[in-house]
């Protein structure tokens, strides 16, 4: 039997939540749902999941400063953020903190898998509508 590679999803709107959890479950194992930072922080210390799938805007604490908190304390888990903001300097934000997945929410359906197997593979992710929108000739 192939070990799945374990997910931890963060996601405050319980619509999104159930749609990423389907997403992702037949080619995970999803450990748990969590809807804001702070308990991302508290499960993600728990089950040391193999990736962190979090939305950015959270309430209490965003999902990147938690995934940038976690990575501080020497975490070994991957990170991929699905979130709508496409800002050069989120984006960038995140990259620092090594290869990652970032997809935006309206493309889930179609790279949010891609995304988390990137990252496991230790590659940097970026939805295609992302690539073209912060390549530096789109500026």
């Amino acid at each position: 039997m192939t070990l799945r590679a374990r997910v931890l999803v963060a996601e405050d709107s319980p619509a999104v939540a159930r749609q990423l959890r389907r997403l992702l479950s037949d080619a995970f194992d999803v450990v748990a749902v969590v809807a804001d930072g702070l308990s991302l922080l508290r499960v993600a210390r728990e089950a040391t999941p193999d990736v962190l799938v979090t939305d950015i805007g959270m309430p209490g604490m965003d999902g990147l400063q938690a995934a940038e908190t976690l990575a501080a304390e020497g975490a070994r888990c991957r990170f991929v953020f699905i979130t709508v903001h496409d800002e050069r300097a989120l984006v960038q934000r995140a990259q620092r903190l090594g290869p990652c997945g970032y997809v935006l929410k309206a493309q889930a359906g179609e790279d949010l898998v891609a995304a988390v197997q990137a990252v496991l593979a230790g590659r940097a992710y970026l939805s295609p509508a992302l690539r073209h929108e912060l390549s530096p000739t789109s500026r």
